[in-house]
């Protein structure tokens, strides 16, 4: 495995882990979004347009969780136009508009958050564990 495709699998997997801890501080937040970014800075380097598209969802989720709007509906947003060019549907299509709905959430736009929160339970996902995983998502979000 190259070095770029490794730390961007362990930087992507931390950035999990710091998601989940429930006692991290400002500067713990600094440092999950700039691995978010770092995963996504070595996957462009080695990785598909879906390792891209899961990696700006993976951000925007980031700045979700610390509650910046903005840039979480940037990279909601990169998400969905990377799934689009690519052709990429199925959860990668459902999860971009969970990323767009949970960015509007922050941003306190309970209208477009509902719609993209529709949007994505409109897509088709084959597998029932993985559609199962995008609804169980989607309700977490505030509308």
């Amino acid at each position: 495995m190259s070095d770029d495709r490794q730390l961007g699998v362990d930087l992507f997997n931390e950035v999990w882990r710091e998601m989940a801890r429930t006692d991290r501080t400002p500067d713990d937040d600094a440092l999950m979004v700039h691995m978010a970014h770092a995963s996504v800075h070595h996957w462009s380097k080695v990785g598909t347009e879906a390792n891209t598209a899961r990696g700006e969802w993976q951000v925007s989720r980031v700045y979700a969780v610390v509650g910046r709007g903005e840039p979480a509906l940037w990279h909601a947003r990169r998400c969905l136009e990377v799934c689009e060019r690519a052709g990429l549907v199925d959860w990668d299509l459902a999860f971009a508009h969970e990323a767009m709905a949970r960015a509007y959430s922050v941003l306190g736009d309970a209208e477009q958050a509902r719609r993209q929160v529709e949007a994505a339970r409109a897509v088709q996902i084959a597998e029932d564990d993985d559609r199962e995983l995008v609804h169980k998502d989607l309700a977490t979000i505030p509308l």
